[in-house]
């Protein structure tokens, strides 16, 4: 039998189920729980002899449904906070505050406003799913948060949250590790970055020791050492707990962390599908037109392999550009020693605090080792059309390519 897992909330069911008079037990539609009521949000609010009502969605059952009820009745006081915050959120962006004003005797709410808070509410409940959607996804312990304080804008439509590289057909990500370090405590002389030919990337506090431009070599799954290995840092995951946010000056959505992060310590990877260079041309031609910069090229030894994160990634999708960044990248190389198709880890140039955005250099030029023969396979994909910078550095480029 196939299985196609369903993209509709349990809520957009419910609805569907009442509205068709339908009982399921799957999704909790009984005979016993058909009448059962529970405020969504709130869309409306008025005042008829002396008593104020608010218009009322129920979790689970469609529009058509919506009642008028006193406020006595509502036992919901983070819904209502929310309404009211909604309200004199709108109020307060028209016109300063001159087009509408908030009175103590309002009677009704005008249309304009009725339907902002609707649209508020049913951005905050999709941002919430989003949020709980890439926190079941993720495969490390760090939480992820999601906020809009901006705009209406919701989760993206056509995103999916992974944590490694997706391989487009014909392409093994998972190559050549056939037998690990024999250390039984690591870093000894035959570890595995001395193996490579290069020495261990980190110091004894888990920290990047080595120049940008030198490839990262961590122990893999066929290593005698343990999980708490000092050279296994990367494919643990991002450690800090991160806030997907919409940014305030037409950049979209950005990344933000909420603790602070020590200098030279790992933050995320890079991932998306694994394309060849040749695709990547002919999506690139396609991505220029909407301004698009998530394609990223795999050429520390060769021009074969792209990234490209545009539908399938993780946070690292949302972080924006930068000319003056506090994330560097770093070739990393575990269970696949192909030099064609590292993987792309971030690390922190410097002290970033709790709530700073995080951002890297789509270029990756004046941060690394321009000297190192490497450098030119840590820059993305050439772009064919100049997209503006709305970084704000103070030594901003003017473009992003």
């Amino acid at each position: 039998a196939w299985y196609v897992p369903c993209l509709a909330s349990l809520e957009t069911l419910q609805e569907l189920c009442r509205k068709e008079n339908l009982r399921c037990k799957s999704i909790g539609i009984t005979n016993r729980k058909l009448k059962s009521y529970e405020v969504e949000y709130l869309c409306d609010y008025k005042v008829e002899e002396g008593t104020e009502y608010y218009l009322v969605k129920w979790k689970g059952w469609p529009e058509s449904s919506n009642t008028w009820e006193p406020e006595k009745n509502l036992k919901c006081p983070l819904i209502l906070q929310n309404f009211l915050s909604d309200k004199n959120e709108y109020l307060s962006r028209v016109r300063e505050g001159k087009a509408l004003k908030v009175r103590n005797h309002v009677k009704a709410l005008q249309p304009a406003v009725a339907d902002y808070i609707v649209k508020k509410a049913k951005q905050r409940i999709a941002l919430q799913r989003w949020k709980e959607e890439l926190n079941r996804k993720k495969n490390h312990k760090a939480m992820i948060l999601v906020e809009n304080t901006v705009d209406l804008e919701g989760p993206p439509l056509d995103f999916y949250y992974i944590n490694e590289y997706k391989p487009a057909p014909g392409i093994n990500v998972i190559n050549g590790i056939t037998t690990g370090c024999e250390c039984a405590d690591c870093p000894a002389e035959k570890c595995c970055p001395k193996e490579a030919g290069f020495i261990l990337a980190y110091n004894k506090r888990k920290k990047l020791k080595i120049q940008p431009g030198l490839p990262i070599y961590e122990c893999n799954s066929f290593c005698r050492c343990g999980p708490d290995c000092p050279n296994r840092i990367v494919q643990k995951g991002t450690p800090y707990t991160l806030c997907i946010f919409r940014t305030n000056n037409g950049r979209g959505w950005g990344v933000k962390t909420l603790q602070k992060i020590k200098t030279n310590s790992f933050v995320m990877e890079y991932v998306g599908e694994v394309i060849t260079s040749e695709e990547a041309e002919r999506r690139g031609q396609l991505y220029d037109n909407q301004g698009n910069t998530y394609l990223f090229d795999l050429d520390y030894d060769s021009d074969e392999f792209t990234v490209d994160a545009a539908r399938y990634g993780n946070v690292s999708h949302f972080v924006n550009h930068s000319c003056d960044p506090n994330l560097q990248v770093f070739n990393v190389f575990i269970d696949n020693l192909d030099l064609r198709l590292p993987r792309i880890a971030l690390f922190s140039t410097r002290t970033i605090k709790a709530g700073e955005e995080l951002t890297f250099d789509y270029q990756m030029k004046g941060s690394i080792d321009l000297t190192s023969d490497s450098a030119d396979g840590l820059s993305p994909s050439r772009k064919r059309i100049r997209t503006v910078c709305k970084c704000g550095a103070v030594c901003c480029r003017g473009y992003l390519n």
